[in-house]
Order: C-alpha cells, then structure tokens, then sequence
C-alpha cells in the first residue's frame, strides 16, 4: 500500500499521559514511542519533540475533552487529523498504549484516516456558550418541574389553571406561599393580566395543604431559578459578543421559516460558516445524522435507521422543523404533509430538517438570504403525473372525466 506521509506520528490521548508514536519510512528510517504528561510543559516537550524528527502530520483520536489541549498546543505547527475512534478500532490481539499509538500512525501514513470536522477557535467558543445555554435551559425546567411537584404534593392545583408556574402570576403565588399566605381568596387576588378572568378556578386550585416542608422546598427551587436565570441573561450577552462579527449569516438564516434567532445562532456554533468543510450539502446532512444509513449486505439492506450525528445540531433543526411545517403556503409544510402520508410523521419531520438544513448550507456558502420553492412546488414539478393521479381518483369514485389542456 502506497505511503502518503512518510513522516508523520499517533498519538494515543489520555487524562494524564499522551502516548506518541513517530513512523519516519525516509531517511534515516525509524520507528519510535514516547510518552509525555498532559501539562503545558509536557505537550510543549511533545511538540518539540515531533517537530525534532521531522514530523508533518499528527493524529489522534477524539477522547471526551482530553484531545483538545493537545490540538491547541501542537495546532499551527503541524497538520492535524482528528479521528473518529469507531473508525479506526484495532486489530483484535494485544491492546496497549503503545499498540494504539502505532497502530493510528500506521493508519495515518497510508491516508486511510478520515479527519473529524474541527471548527475554528471563534467558533468553538460560541459552541461552548451556546451548549452551556441549552444545558441552563433544560435545568430550569427540570426545576419548574419539581416546583409543580411540591405542588401537587400540597394539593395545590395552580399548574391545571396557569400555564407558566414561573410568569408572573405565578411568582406571585409562589412567592405568597413562602411567607406563609394560605387564604385561597388572598393568593389568587394576586394573579395578573388574563390570569385575573380565571379568578374561581384560582381559589378553588389553591386550597390545599401547605406545610413548612413545602415552603422549604418552594422556596430552595425558586432560589435556584433565579440564580439559573442570572446565569442565563449573562449568558446570553456572551453569546451576543461573540456573534457581533457574524451577525449577518446569521440574519440570513433568519429568513427560513422556522429559524429563530437562538436556533441560527446554534446552527452557525455547530457547523460553522466555511462551507469548504463539507464537499457538498449532502455530505453535511449526512454528518448531521439527518438522512437514512446504508447498511447493505448481500444484496439486502438491513436497516436504514438514522444514525446518532450531531446530536445538538440535530434536536434544534427538527424543533425548528416542527415551526416551519406550522407555516402556511412554504415548501416545508407542502413536503411535510407529502411524505407524512406515506412514510409517518417522525420520518417526514427527519426529511424537512434535513431539507432545511441543506438550504442552510447553500445560504451560508453564497451568502444568500432563503428562497421559498412554494406550496405547489411538487404539483409543478411534475404536473402531468398530478393530473394523472388526479384523473384515476375521481375514477375511481365513479366519475367520468374527459382532460381539456388549456390553450
């Protein structure tokens, strides 16, 4: 098998120790291991020590978080390949370090390691922030969750009235309760805006009996929301920051239907903006995990389920995915609508992502905002199969049907 890379190197990535494997097959021809601490220091001496034998090409595998001060000591100075640990699994016999270190140098010289996508430092920090965004999310309402079990465990009824335990009618309840207020009449004089039309139902979804133990509780959950809630406006002005220098692929995703602000922002974290990246918007959708597998053997294929991807680019886009279809006279409803009644709704969800995302491809790449297909876009595709369709229903519901083509 032809060699490539003549001189390149493993490297098998741990906590505390990075274990390098050189192959050098030019002159003078060598093999060497070595194994070097997760400092600073220790990946500066491993940097030295690469670039001593002449090293062009680095590869590692993708382990947790610890590939990651690794790749930004030794990035600029040589050619990074981060691989996909699935996709280089030894050989079955003996497994060590050692083993493991060559065995990725050997790949690594011969081409036969497919680099993971590494987005650029600017965008690996928006990633990061908005990831940490979606994490405080989720926490306030797990804990909204365990308000309205306190809740439920004091007989308190107010999650079947309001919608939002948090807004503020309910805060104001919630806050009552805490100090110690039980007359029903009193809390729900408290609630605002609409939530006042609902005042009977209020008084009689606030008796119950509340103890001091639920006021303890209440109380420990909403002190921890507000500090998520702190958390999450600080938040956000970060992601702000970063964004400022992007802010116009962003708008242009915008103009999808579907696309929030906080759903392009997430998309631009995940993928990036360098189209080059990806060779085409196929291959994106298919990183993503937003098409079907091919898994073929004998000329049988045995599953075409989707596989995991990019699991925080893939929830957001089929949220997203779930607005558009909601989005009267767009393409995205019109295909959502097509491929439901033949395949199920999760499918045809999974199929306007992946559209979506395609199209995000393309606005990135041209810098161009979106361009709706329209709601008749597969009737004027192919509209003499439309007629024909058309044509055999109402035979078959025993009409006689004679076609005049328009002049």
């Amino acid at each position: 098998m032809e060699v490539l890379y003549p001189r390149c190197a493993g490297l098998d990535v741990h906590k505390d120790t990075v274990v390098a494997a050189v192959r050098c097959v030019s002159a003078p021809r060598h093999h060497e291991v070595r194994s070097f601490p997760t400092t600073t220091a220790g990946l500066l001496a491993l940097a030295d020590w690469l670039a001593a034998h002449g090293c062009t090409q680095v590869a590692m595998e993708a382990t947790g978080v610890y590939w990651k001060p690794v790749w930004h000591v030794l990035e600029g100075d040589f050619e990074l390949v981060l691989a996909n640990a699935q996709h280089i699994r030894t050989v079955p016999g003996r497994k060590t370090d050692v083993s493991d270190a060559a065995w990725i140098a050997d790949l690594l010289a011969h081409g036969l390691i497919r680099g993971s996508f590494v987005p650029p430092a600017r965008i690996q920090a928006l990633r990061d922030l908005t990831r940490t965004r979606k994490q405080l999310v989720r926490e306030v309402a797990q804990h909204a969750r365990r308000i309205q079990k306190v809740l439920e465990d004091a007989n308190l009824k107010v999650a079947s009235v309001l919608a939002n335990m948090l807004g503020k009618s309910g805060r104001a309840m919630l806050a009552a309760l805490i100090a110690g207020e039980t007359d029903p009449e009193r809390l729900a004089a408290l609630a605002q805006g609409t939530a006042r039309q609902k005042h009977a139902a209020l008084v009689e979804a606030l008796r119950g009996h509340v103890t001091p133990h639920h006021r303890t509780l209440l109380a420990l959950h909403l002190q921890l929301v507000d500090a998520l809630q702190a958390a999450l406006a600080e938040l956000e002005a970060a992601v702000g920051n970063a964004l400022a220098p992007i802010r116009q692929q962003t708008e242009l995703l915008m103009t999808m239907p579907g696309v929030s602000d906080t759903v392009a922002h997430v998309i631009v974290a995940e993928i990036g903006l360098d189209m080059t990246r990806f060779p085409s918007a196929a291959h994106l959708v298919s990183w993503a995990g937003l098409c079907p597998r091919s898994d073929e053997s004998a000329g049988k294929r045995r599953s075409t389920r989707a596989r995991y991807g990019a699991p925080w680019l893939k929830t957001t886009l089929v949220t997203a995915a779930w607005a558009a279809v909601h989005t009267k006279g767009c393409y995205l409803q019109a295909q959502f609508l097509r491929l439901k009644a033949r395949r199920g709704a999760k499918k045809a969800i999974l199929a306007v992502a992946a559209s979506m995302l395609g199209a995000c491809y393309y606005m990135l790449r041209d810098g161009v905002p979106y361009r709706d297909l329209g709601a008749d876009h597969f009737a004027r595709r192919d509209k003499a199969k439309t007629i024909g369709r058309l044509v055999r229903r109402l035979r078959e519901l025993g009409c006689e049907v004679d076609v005049t083509h328009a002049a």
